[in-house]
């Protein structure tokens, strides 16, 4: 497959995005709003937004992206926002290149540790399993942070 990953985002990403993080089946109607809109501003603002994405193509097809930036108020550190991979390309190490190349270009500009956060329920398991396997630990869980029953739980990489 002829994969493209690119770094600049383009008007028709929000949508794009949405559409994606739709299909995964994973968020909530709100989280897939936060996905679009993290985004648009990133199309808005550029990098003074805040947010830096990666988006991976195949014949101009959105099958993943990243969205990332740094922390403010830290010297080094990023969150890693999002990450999604449209069902029709899991499992064929998508994500793992994704999460690569997001790592190289923290590094690049300077990051030297990386968080995520995702949920504790049962269908987010390969999520957490998938963070894991990509050199992350587990560095806190926040009970109940989203609903009862639902914790956060959060993820660190030092780069």
């Amino acid at each position: 497959m002829n994969m493209k990953i690119r770094t600049q985002v383009r008007p028709a990403d929000p949508d794009e995005i949405r559409a994606l993080v739709t299909a995964t089946g994973f968020f909530t109607e709100e989280e897939v709003g936060i996905a679009a809109e993290l985004i648009q501003e990133a199309v808005d603002r550029g990098t003074d937004s805040g947010y830096l994405v990666l988006v991976a193509e195949h014949d101009g097809r959105v099958l993943g992206y990243t969205c990332y930036g740094p922390i403010p108020g830290t010297d080094s550190s990023y969150d890693l926002y999002w990450i999604a991979v449209h069902p029709d390309a899991q499992g064929h190490g998508l994500g793992k290149t994704l999460i690569r190349e997001t790592e190289k270009f923290i590094q690049e500009a300077g990051g030297q540790r990386v968080y995520i956060e995702t949920s504790s329920r049962d269908q987010y398991a390969p999520t957490r399993r998938f963070y894991l396997s990509c050199g992350y630990a587990e560095e806190a869980r926040l009970l109940d942070f989203y609903r009862p029953g639902d914790s956060k739980v959060m993820y660190s990489k030092k780069l």
